[in-house]
């Protein structure tokens, strides 16, 4: 064979074996180790279990708000706030001065917080424990959104929960467990973020997650859900959002910065409670956090009962 011949086949043989070491080398990149996806499956596991809980997202059946004054409630047309499976009148709920009180009706079956009372000042969800009101299947307690007093009614036997159709989400993608360069605010700084009732809650954010994806820089905003919160919250929208994955927002939790770097595991990214029920008070993706890149990871558009 010529020398000539026998260099380009020489060279053409380590070209090929190059392309192939990179294909490799790439592909190992995505492929997901075995660690991170036990980790990925264990998260996911755990998140359907909660959402499937007699109390979960998926046993939301309403939200009544309240007026000012006396409302009447039971499963009786005549109330104020009809509940189809209370008794015909269960009591009522005075709003005044700040404060919601309830009044069982005399031989009620309904407990207040587990106990047979008749009466009793109703904590909001802001508390750690909201005072619950119970009767059969069905629980509520009071929920504050924008000075607005609501009640928050679950029951174990919704047909979102007894129905629940099941999670799909996209394959486990270790490319999308991003690890970004942390910028802090000092001082925080806020974040206005709307919500499905129409109005605006203004949220901390302690600082801003930046990564490089395809070639191209993306940042993101989290929040912080109280003030002394010990984790990130991100409400995120992406290319996928409204087509494969839900339109409004999903969301995100991250472990606080460390060594100036912040872990945005994507293959966690899950549905609001909205994609699930018309009941919930889900925060929307604020301008901030729409990023111009599919995400295709974590949980994809849920098409169940309940689902809109």
């Amino acid at each position: 064979m010529p020398v000539f011949k026998a260099v380009l086949l020489a060279a053409a043989s380590v070209a090929g074996v190059q392309v192939m070491t990179a294909k490799v080398e790439e592909s190992a990149e995505r492929a997901p180790t075995a660690g991170h996806a036990k980790e990925i499956e264990a998260w996911r596991a755990g998140r359907i279990e909660r959402l499937t809980a007699p109390d979960g997202w998926l046993s939301l059946v309403g939200l009544p708000w309240l007026k000012a004054g006396r409302n009447t409630i039971g499963s009786a047309k005549d109330n104020d706030i009809v509940l189809a499976k209370a008794p015909p009148h269960l009591g009522a709920i005075t709003v005044a001065g700040g404060k919601a009180t309830i009044d069982l009706a005399a031989g009620s079956v309904a407990t207040i917080d587990g106990k047979r009372a008749k009466r009793a000042v109703l904590l909001d969800d802001s508390h750690e424990a909201p005072t619950t009101v119970a009767f059969g299947t069905v629980r509520f307690y009071l929920v504050e959104r924008g000075g607005r007093l609501g009640l928050r009614v679950k029951d174990s036997e919704a047909e979102t929960r007894t129905k629940f159709a099941g999670i799909e989400s996209f394959p486990v993608d270790p490319s999308w467990r991003v690890e970004a360069d942390w910028t802090p605010f000092d001082p925080p700084r806020t974040l206005e973020v709307p919500n499905v009732l129409g109005s605006v809650d203004r949220m901390i954010v302690p600082g801003k997650a930046t990564f490089l994806r395809d070639g191209k820089r993306f940042e993101l905003l989290p929040v912080l859900e109280t003030a002394d919160a010990k984790e990130l919250f991100l409400i995120f929208a992406d290319r996928t959002s409204g087509k494969e994955t839900y339109g409004a927002a999903r969301f995100l939790y991250a472990d606080l910065p460390k060594d100036g770097k912040v872990v945005l595991d994507f293959n966690k990214a899950y549905n609001p409670p909205c994609a699930f029920t018309p009941f919930a008070t889900c925060p929307l993706a604020p301008p901030e956090n729409r990023l111009a890149v599919p995400v295709r990871a974590g949980e994809r558009k849920y098409t169940g009962p309940g689902a809109h």
